[in-house]
């Protein structure tokens, strides 16, 4: 097959090149970059230009696959390649919903209004934006032509935000000898979908030929089993220490991701059902997803190798300190499985 990927030489891109390259596809990226993976035709184009997919529109694709985040750049993508490729994979996310509150909504759920506008920069508008994106490729491909991939929380080795290797490194590397805060949410389901297994998936689909709306993610589990995984992928002998959400809050202690932050935790349970959703159609179009201790495995390996030391995201060994130690004082020295969520 000839198979053009819009991107390539970022961490979704490049995983679904080299995938495809792998079982023997001709592949071309058109991208900013230059990193793309061996085997891989490059053509250089920057999508804010109106005519950046000059070079490649007067081609035949069997399949076009494409990770953008901005509206128009769909949008200019769907005109000058809907004559001459066959299916559209677009990369959409399950922010395009209304609501992220229902555990177990499927690909029926209500979704957010379309962005109007071509760009965005406010994070808000990223739902909306993307809902844009899917507009124009079904709009241009229809939908024997389209797959739509929205996919859940992507993780695994390389993940640029380290949400999937905070918890694993932090179990190797307790800033206290056998002792991890965590928070205390046994409720909270995570979902993570190791990129290489989204990426696997979007190539067989090009294969195939399947078309349809999908939400690509991974098995729902609950948070303490989460941790319970990446203390294995650790082979770690430290204890978790949950913490009171509320406690967590009043101490500034951030959610989701980035600094001063455990990741992946979420307190408002009006957002549980983001990593809740059915996965039942893809599942029944092929996606399979690998063992949660072998991405957080595979995340920790990479992490140690290009990024030692101080974690990109999440606490500090000193904030980790200071804030168990204050836990401490207050609450006592508690196991796990004092606290409720053990893992």
């Amino acid at each position: 097959m000839k198979i053009l990927v819009l991107g390539g030489t970022a961490w979704l891109g490049r995983e679904i090149a080299a995938a495809a390259v792998s079982r023997g596809h001709q592949v071309t990226c058109l991208a900013r970059g230059s990193a793309v993976p061996a085997g891989v035709r490059l053509v250089n184009a920057d999508r804010d230009d109106p005519d950046a997919l000059r070079d490649v529109a007067t081609t035949r694709w069997d399949a076009v696959v494409d990770v953008a985040r901005q509206p128009g750049h769909v949008r200019r993508a769907v005109r000058d390649l809907g004559p001459v490729a066959g299916l559209y994979l677009f990369v959409s996310t399950g922010n395009v919903y209304a609501s992220q509150e229902t555990i177990g909504a499927d690909e029926t759920a209500e979704l957010v209004p379309a962005l109007s506008a071509d760009a965005f920069d406010d994070p808000e508008d990223y739902g909306a934006a993307k809902r844009a994106g899917e507009d124009a490729v079904l709009a241009a491909f229809g939908p024997q032509r389209s797959l739509i991939a929205r996919a859940g929380l992507i993780g695994g080795p390389g993940d640029p935000s380290h949400r999937t290797d905070y918890w694993p490194w932090r179990f190797a590397h307790p800033a206290v000898p056998d002792v991890v805060l965590v928070p205390e949410a046994p409720a909270l389901p995570t979902a993570l979908i190791d990129v290489r297994d989204l990426a696997a998936w979007l190539v067989r689909a090009a294969e195939t030929g399947t078309a349809g709306i999908f939400n690509a993610a991974g098995p729902a589990v609950p948070f303490p089993q989460h941790l319970a995984a990446a203390r294995a992928a650790a082979d770690s002998p430290a204890e978790a220490f949950p913490l009171p959400e509320r406690w967590l809050l009043d101490h500034d202690v951030s959610e989701w991701a980035g600094d001063r932050s455990l990741p992946l935790w979420l307190s408002d349970q009006t957002w549980y059902g983001m990593n809740g959703r059915s996965t039942a159609r893809a599942l029944a179009a092929g996606l399979t997803c690998r063992p949660l201790a072998d991405t957080l495995r595979d995340a920790l390996r990479w992490r140690e190798s290009v990024a030692p030391g101080t974690p990109v995201a999440g606490l500090t060994d000193r904030d980790e300190r200071d804030l168990l130690a204050e836990a401490t004082a207050e609450f006592g020295r508690r196991r796990s499985t004092d606290v409720g969520g053990a893992v």
